[in-house]
């Protein structure tokens, strides 16, 4: 399992790398991808910050499944996560949830605290 921050999870090339390395033989593809999405990470819109709408859309590239969840909704949190974990099990492949948050207390002092443009009530699969 790795945890990562949306903005880390569509920047950072190691992100690619350990997806890509999911579709080797030795590797098997078995990591559950977790991403907190609370837009910190980003200082401008979804739009104006990549070319797709979800920062997890880098997962599109070896056709992951990529749930996306509503963090302010614990049962279906639970609910994603058994999913996320029993589809790892049964197809041996990597799997990707996407838990859309927000900012509670601002990013800093000059940020408001603000609800994310992506409202999620209820789990979906992308």
């Amino acid at each position: 399992m790795l945890i990562h921050g949306d903005a880390a999870f569509s920047g950072q090339g190691v992100v690619g790398e350990t997806l890509n390395l999911s579709s080797c033989p030795v590797s098997r593809g078995r990591t559950i991808h977790i991403v907190i999405n609370n837009q910190v990470g980003f200082t401008t819109a979804p739009e104006s910050a990549r070319t797709s709408f979800y920062s997890t859309d880098v997962a599109k590239m070896i056709q992951a499944p990529i749930f996306h969840v509503n963090g302010d909704d614990p049962e279906a949190c639970a609910r994603v996560a058994r999913l996320a974990f029993e589809y790892r099990e049964a197809f041996q492949r990597d799997v990707v949830v996407d838990i859309v948050c927000y900012r509670r207390h601002g990013h800093n002092e000059g940020t408001i605290p603000a609800t994310p443009s992506l409202r999620c009530t209820r789990s979906s699969i992308n």
